[in-house]
């Protein structure tokens, strides 16, 4: 583990809201699944097992949509979609160091997010 401020730096986790993203790829399994594919080769993680995908939410329009879980070899990769307020809502947490302005550059294109807001923690 790394040195933080004397103390010792569990892991790293990067928040993202997007905003006014492509619905047609946060509504597809496929592009989530291609997502996480391509995300994981840009800040080098190894996946541990297949992404899960449930589509749930039913009963509300603004909480019905795609949820992904990636689990990685150093924790996981989770995100929540909206497809009623065109929101996503992605947080990487690693113990692994990673280019987080990477990520997070890669993440607004994906989903051709008209917005973002970021956050990054050392925990």
């Amino acid at each position: 583990m790394a040195k933080k401020s004397g103390k010792q730096t569990f892991g790293f986790e990067l928040i993202m809201d997007l905003y006014g993203c492509d619905v047609t790829v946060m509504s597809s399994k496929k592009k989530l699944a291609e997502y996480v594919d391509k995300l994981c080769i840009l800040i080098e993680m190894k996946k541990y097992g297949k992404v899960q995908l449930p589509y749930f939410g039913l009963e509300k329009p603004h909480t019905k949509g795609y949820s992904l879980l990636q689990f990685i070899e150093t924790s996981s990769i989770t995100g929540h979609f909206s497809e009623y307020w065109r929101t996503s809502y992605l947080n990487i947490f690693s113990c692994k160091p990673y280019d987080h302005r990477m990520a997070a550059a890669f993440t607004k294109e994906f989903f051709k997010a008209e917005k973002m807001r970021v956050r990054y923690i050392v925990r």
